[in-house]
């Protein structure tokens, strides 16, 4: 059996959070054996957390890795087909290291390994990924004298108790509409939900049969064409509001009682809002792509409120630093300190809906007052010189009056009525725009201005 792996094929995959890439070409058992040996070297594991995803080629893969673990002496625990947030859930309900085995929202040829230490603290590029991607390439992990040993759990039930004590559902009876995309929460959403039972909540549900090949379409529900037949069921059935999950499950975007699309920061200031009267003057994390509302909603509610790079390891961390009780960003990831920092898209919308049920108000009328600001989403754009052209716009805009220039990620620049983000991609060739402005035609016109720049050589 091949005891190491091609360093090109273990460059392309292992990226800076996570282990990603297509099945069987980049990723195969092989690569997962190696790795869950490197893993239990580089973390100095003697027992591990092994979830997976519904994916065809997952089952296979996270056995593969178990093996690779046993060989390097740890025992393994297999929890079977879970979200990325149950996984995270073993690894702080267990106190073990983990690895879950998605490729969240990609595509159906595609898989990959998200692992974490014990507590679900996060291993990346700078934390153990790199050495552990150094070791799989080698083959050097050492394999132990005395093999672990394999068994199987079933968290779902403790994992859905968990959710539901930390934000209960209690008052009105509410319609919700959840499109698991064929994904993951088609299996933990009947688990929650149960829980809550048809006198709390009624569930209509939408593709929540486990399907690794997205028959229905893709479960991301960043891209807003997937969202379209969750609105239809909304409108439709008259819901209070639509769920709609990636493939593992950690992310949820949701849909108001007119089939709008809820603005994440919107969710992420609610969320603070609620925090905040359980713990006032507490710290809330929040990305640099969130909405200028969250920090000025969070400071006005007595909150401290810390920005962060994009990323869920750099947020986790400054959770850490900071003593923070939950974190969001604008891409539909939720972070709970008492979720041991984890993100959840679960336990993000039980809070909405908590909130809901609190009050008579449909879920526009709720969030009206959070979204404060036009925002254009993130619009990605194919840019050769990624560098050159980031240069370019800031030298457009930095000598304006009233424009500040920030470089926490990317390139930021503020003004009074505006903010515009330009981030380059780690992995493509692609700059990532997002922009704010304090009435939709400002936003439009510095989006535009932005646009026009990155693409003027035909950029796409």
């Amino acid at each position: 059996m091949p005891e190491r792996v091609d360093p090109d094929i273990a460059n392309a995959v292992f990226k800076a959070y996570d282990v990603r890439g297509t099945v069987p070409d980049q990723i195969d058992e092989n690569l997962a054996r190696l790795a869950g040996r490197a893993f239990v070297h580089v973390v100095g594991a003697s027992h591990v957390v092994v979830g997976h995803d519904m994916r065809p080629s997952s089952p296979a893969l996270s056995g593969a890795f178990a093996d690779g673990a046993t060989e390097a002496g740890a025992d393994v625990t297999m929890i079977g087909l879970a979200s990325t947030d149950e996984l995270y859930f073993a690894s702080g309900h267990l106190g073990l290291p983990g690895a879950m085995f998605t490729a969240s929202h990609n595509p159906a040829q595609y898989n990959g390994i998200k692992l974490c230490r014990a507590n679900a603290v996060p291993v990346g590029a700078e934390t153990g990924l790199d050495e552990i991607r150094d070791l799989v390439i080698s083959g050097a992990a050492p394999i132990a004298g005395v093999a672990g040993s394999i068994s199987e759990t079933d968290v779902l039930e403790a994992y859905a108790a968990h959710l539901l004590s930390l934000a209960p559902v209690e008052g009105r009876r509410l319609t919700i509409v959840a499109d698991a995309g064929n994904g993951m929460a088609g299996h933990t959403a009947p688990a929650v939900f149960g829980r809550l039972g048809e006198e709390a909540v009624e569930l209509i549900p939408m593709y929540f049969e486990l399907d690794g090949s997205f028959p229905n379409h893709e479960a991301n529900p960043l891209d807003s064409t997937t969202l379209v037949d969750l609105q239809a069921k909304v409108r439709e059935t008259g819901a209070d509001a639509g769920l709609a999950f990636d493939g593992d499950a950690d992310r949820c975007f949701l849909v108001d009682e007119k089939g709008e699309v809820v603005n994440p920061s919107a969710i992420t200031a609610l969320i603070a809002e609620r925090a905040l009267a359980k713990e006032p003057g507490a710290t809330i994390i929040h990305n640099l792509i969130t909405s200028r509302a969250v920090p000025e909603i969070v400071t006005e509610l007595g909150g401290i409120p810390v920005r962060t790079r994009v990323g869920h390891s750099y947020i986790k961390a400054v959770m850490a630093e900071s003593e923070a009780i939950f974190g969001g960003e604008h891409s539909g990831h939720f972070y709970f300190r008492d979720f041991w920092r984890a993100d959840s898209g679960m336990l993000a919308a039980l809070h909405v809906l908590g909130a809901l049920a609190e009050t008579d108000e449909p879920l526009s009328q709720l969030l009206a007052a959070y979204a404060r600001y036009p925002m254009s989403g993130e619009i990605n754009s194919t840019v050769p010189d990624q560098a050159a052209t980031v240069a370019e716009i800031e030298r457009t805009y930095a000598e304006r009056d009233g424009v500040t220039v920030d470089r926490l990620d990317g390139l930021t620049l503020a003004h009074a009525d505006w903010t515009v983000n330009v981030r380059a991609s780690n992995t493509e060739p692609l700059l990532r725009l997002n922009a704010e402005g304090k009435d939709i035609l400002t936003m439009e016109r510095v989006r535009d201005e932005a646009l026009a720049i990155i693409r003027k050589d035909n950029a796409r």
